[in-house]
């Protein structure tokens, strides 16, 4: 019973986490560590339950405490001396469990650790009457597992979050940066027009002209990426969008003769078609363009009950160390003449779909890039 109202708990607060920032806010790990603590007291001879975690909201380390039924609250000055941690004379591994011995306590304490994060360590401290039994000890070291596996998820989340923010800081400047420009042009291609009426360099002014106007069109596409809140989602069948994309590229598939292996299987995503579609030209492209002359570009997909696990990957050189420390950095290419805003703009967009994207080296040669998507339950 007891493992199954864990089991439900942490069920609990990681679907709040995975529902997005409007759903998460700072009081939902002090909620999850509260009950935990609730549960340990609840449990005789344990007497007093004190959790002390890191909040990377508040960037500080915050405690809650519990006290078993008929135990009166301590004093401040035991408080006091315990928040001190003056008794912490070592630190044991994580997730095991120690007894400490704490000044003018005749009751018995233990201490679990959670993890060792900014500099101070987070932990779980019990203060008992008695010798805890082998079961009690087991249920503090699961306390502590499940602590653990929530503040892991919490500061990915986090993590996640500071990504996607950065990336939108980037695009919107980037924007900025790009119409102004464009504007410009788009003025003295429009002069060009009426200066040269009747010349045969009209239609050449004009061309331009319409390549700024589809430009323009492209930067706000570019800028839409960079609010997650304006995709358009939509049921799509994934097959047919990476076969989409591929068309596009055909040219050059059919110039370096290269074979694209795909599945015959699919299923069905709740995305943004355009922003998605975008994402694997952007992939697709790098894979084709650093694939040798008569290479193959291998496409692959698991599907599970949540999500897919897409993988593309090519025969090319791979990639260096540096490579995948910077591949998604705004700006960083080793295109010739690329801008270094394709994958940085592809991982925004994942991002956005609650999912993720990597990059890895394949042990015989070339490059993958791996992309994990949530999949309607109604999928195929």
């Amino acid at each position: 019973m007891q493992k199954a109202i864990e089991a439900m708990t942490l069920g609990f607060y990681i679907e709040k986490l995975e529902n997005g920032s409007n759903y998460l806010n700072s009081s939902d790990i002090q909620s999850f560590c509260q009950l935990e603590s609730e549960q340990l007291t609840s449990q005789y001879p344990i007497l007093f339950a004190r959790i002390v975690y890191h909040d990377c909201l508040h960037k500080n380390h915050q405690e809650v405490i519990s006290y078993g039924q008929n135990q009166a609250p301590f004093s401040r000055k035991t408080l006091d001396y315990l928040r001190s941690e003056a008794w912490l004379t070592n630190f044991p591994p994580a997730l095991t469990l120690h007894e400490f011995k704490l000044k003018d306590f005749s009751s018995i304490s233990y201490i679990c650790p959670i993890a060792y994060r900014n500099q101070k360590p987070e932990y779980i401290q019990i203060i008992t009457h008695q010798p805890l039994l082998e079961s009690l000890q087991v249920s503090v070291k699961r306390s502590a597992m499940l602590l653990s596996k929530y503040v892991d998820i919490y500061l990915d989340y986090e993590r996640q979050k500071t990504e996607i923010q950065l990336l939108e800081d980037v695009l919107h400047r980037i924007g900025h940066q790009l119409r102004n420009s464009l504007g410009l042009i788009g003025l003295y291609a429009h002069n060009l027009c009426l200066g040269l009426e009747d010349s045969p360099w009209q239609e050449q002014a004009t061309i331009i002209g319409e390549s700024i106007q589809d430009l323009d069109t492209n930067l706000n596409e570019l800028i839409d990426c960079g609010q997650g809140a304006k995709l358009r989602v939509t049921f799509q069948d994934l097959r047919s969008l990476v076969v989409e994309s591929i068309t596009n590229l055909q040219p050059l598939i059919n110039q370096k003769k290269i074979k694209i292996s795909i599945p015959d299987t699919s299923t069905t995503l709740k995305i943004d078609r355009l922003q998605m579609k975008q994402v694997f030209d952007n992939i697709l492209s790098n894979a084709v363009h650093f694939s040798p002359n008569s290479g193959t570009v291998t496409c692959s997909w698991q599907i599970f009950q949540d999500e897919v696990l897409i993988k593309i990957s090519d025969q090319g050189i791979g990639l260096s160390q540096e490579d995948l420390q910077k591949v998604f950095t705004p700006f960083y290419s080793r295109r010739k003449g690329g801008t270094g805003l394709g994958l940085t703009i592809a991982k925004k967009i994942i991002l956005d779909h609650q999912g993720s994207i990597w990059a890895q080296v394949l042990s015989e040669s070339g490059a993958q890039f791996s992309v994990i998507l949530p999949r309607p339950r109604s999928g195929n």
